[in-house]
């Protein structure tokens, strides 16, 4: 730099030849300008921001200075508002289907947020096309600014004045140059080219003297040192990113400051170039960690959409295993949530990949439950039925086939599938609340039978008593004990129920000592049979008149293939002889199974009387 006094002092040769050297600084800020270049088009990594509310206040406050603010960090916010805005959709398209409702009917809501939010970035992006515009016509009156200072160089190189007295006129267009910031990115490098061209050829001109020149390269080297110290300073600030950007002020400021000594130009250089490249290596790996994070980021993220993708949909058959599964996916979405931003190229794809899965299973689920609704409405017109029928039977007296119809329909009941929750209590307390009625009817009318069925116990008791001292008795009269037993069986028959669980023991009792009689005393085997058949006449009454009718056509089926079979075999004893042997033996076989059926039938016969005189009675009563 050089003071207003020293402007006519004599050039020597030695300062002219450094004074043309100097444009080799522009070589070496191309060199900067490389430096420069190497991590423009990286993006800052701003925090994220957990609300729509927060991010339309920091909008708000954005539109304030919307001139500063970069595109990226709106670039960043805008997708950030609408990865919430989103999930705030899918969580009320959730509820929608959870409630019954169909996806394709569901339809989001208008949102004051998201116009807020889409009239504040229209507002900043005004403003930064206004900007941009006001830019570029700066830079276009900075290139005519220094197109005229090159054209007034070219005047003062070719004026034919002394060089060393147009000096601070050469000064005060070197200090305007300077001043002059932005111009057209094409035209800078042939800006440049041409304004070396004239300085040099200017400082051809002069003849300036050694003392003038030292005095210039020591100050440019006092500002270039300052430089370099605050780009070392640099490598140990804590935001990278803010350090980058204060890189390249310095490196404006550094290509500005004129020439050193040539000595020390390459030390002085490469001082700075050490310092920035730590500084740009630093923001590189900065931007490479943060690569490195989204990455990690993505393949979480496709581990989540792989095991949505993946879900067997044929296993969920059930509420429970829908249910289960629904949480398992939910936990998915609320870990999707956690995960930050994969790479900005597959940020959208990715989360669309996993939005369309998660559509996917809430379609299937919505179409599960909507199938189970119409099995549950058509499982509650079957429990309907059977309720109406349940309290159709509660004020039945008719105990044992009532009970057993109920039984029945409880079982039914057990085979339907279930209800809709809202209707299950009521349906099942209707159908319960009928059977409980009949049952507790039917406890209050059997408890007096019950106490008539243990005295029908002791009665046959002691009967059995009574049989067992004539099976003792060595010497009873045969005919009187014969007597004896008829009339102690028909007394037994005459005797009603007795509980049902000595009912069989009872009974086995009763029959070994008829059997022990009957064998003692020769009773026919006919009559055995006929009086056992007396007996179980009552057994067959518990079930009521329905069943005697039953026993009473098998008796009639059997009497009437009896009657057949002996017809068959009285046609075929006419047409055989007796002259020969062997047809003697087979008439006689033929007769003897005659006789045996007529005897058969003969007690069929009677047990159908003994049914009809038991339906008589009953009638009569």
């Amino acid at each position: 730099m050089m003071d207003a006094q020293e402007t006519n002092r004599p050039l020597n040769q030695g300062e002219l030849e450094e004074e043309k050297k100097t444009t080799g600084v522009s070589e070496k800020m191309t060199e900067t300008t490389d430096i420069e270049t190497i991590t423009e088009n990286q993006t800052e990594h701003i925090p994220t921001i957990a609300s729509k509310e927060e991010i339309i206040k920091k909008l708000k406050q954005m539109v304030q200075d919307a001139e500063d603010v970069s595109r990226q960090e709106t670039d960043h916010l805008k997708q950030l508002f609408y990865k919430l805005h989103n999930a705030e959709i899918e969580n009320l398209k959730k509820q929608f289907i959870e409630n019954g409702g169909l996806p394709e009917d569901f339809t989001p809501k208008e949102d004051p947020a998201e116009e807020e939010f889409k009239r504040l970035m229209g507002i900043i992006k005004e403003k930064r096309s206004a900007q941009a515009a006001e830019l570029e016509r700066q830079k276009e009156e900075n290139l005519q600014i220094k197109l005229s200072i090159i054209e007034e160089l070219k005047e003062l190189i070719e004026s034919g004045e002394d060089a060393n007295k147009s000096y601070t006129e050469f000064k005060k267009l070197q200090q305007q140059w300077n001043e002059t910031k932005l111009v057209p990115q094409g035209k800078v490098n042939e800006l440049w080219k041409n304004y070396q061209l004239y300085v040099e050829k200017f400082y051809d001109l002069l003849k300036l003297n050694n003392e003038f020149r030292e005095y210039d390269f020591k100050k440019n080297l006092e500002i270039k040192t300052h430089l370099c110290e605050a780009a070392e300073k640099l490598a140990s600030e804590e935001d990278v990113v803010s350090a980058f950007h204060q890189l390249q002020k310095l490196h404006q400021e550094f290509r500005e400051t004129g020439p050193v000594s040539k000595e020390l130009r390459d030390e002085i250089w490469n001082r700075f170039k050490n310092a920035s490249t730590i500084v740009n290596k630093r923001h590189q790996q900065h931007f490479e960690a943060i690569k490195e994070a989204e990455q990690h980021n993505l393949d979480q993220k496709t581990v989540i959409c792989e095991i949505v993708e993946g879900i067997e949909y044929e296993e969920l058959k059930n509420f429970t295993a829908w249910e289960n599964k629904t949480q398992e996916v939910i936990a998915l979405q609320n870990k999707w949530k956690t995960i930050g931003f994969a790479p900005q190229k597959m940020n959208v794809k990715i989360f669309e990949r996993f939005r369309h899965a998660c559509d996917e299973f809430f379609q299937k689920k919505g179409e599960f439950f909507k199938s189970m609704k119409e099995n549950m409405n058509e499982n509650l017109e079957k429990k309907k039925n059977l309720c109406e029928k349940a309290e159709a039977l509660k004020d039945s007296t008719d105990w044992k086939n009532t009970a057993d119809i109920l039984t029945k329909l409880q079982k039914e009941w057990k085979t339907i599938g279930p209800v809709a929750k809202k209707h299950s209590d009521a349906i099942w307390k209707r159908f319960i609340s009928a059977c409980d009625y009949f049952f507790e009817q039917k406890n209050k009318a059997t408890s007096s039978i019950r106490s008539v069925e243990t005295e029908n116990l002791e009665k046959k008791k002691a009967l059995l008593e009574q049989l067992t001292e004539i099976s003792n008795d060595a010497n009873a009269d045969t005919d009187a004990a014969n007597e004896t037993v008829r009339s102690l069986m028909k007394e037994w028959n005459s005797i009603g129920h007795v509980p049902f669980k000595e009912k069989d023991k009872l009974y086995k009792q009763y029959h070994n000592l008829i059997d022990q009689l009957f064998e003692r005393f020769n009773i026919s085997a006919s009559n055995k049979k006929l009086i056992n058949f007396q007996s179980n006449i009552s057994s067959i009454q518990e079930e009521g008149t329905q069943a005697l009718y039953k026993e009473r056509e098998k008796l009639a089926r059997i009497r009437d293939n009896m009657k057949n079979e002996i017809q068959t075999y009285e046609n075929n004893l006419g047409f055989l002889t007796s002259t020969s042997k062997k047809g003697s033996s087979l008439l006689t076989e033929l007769n003897r199974k005659a006789d045996k059926l007529k005897a058969d039938l003969e007690l069929v016969l009677q047990k159908i009387k003994m049914i009809d005189d038991s339906l008589k009675e009953k009638s009569e009563s």
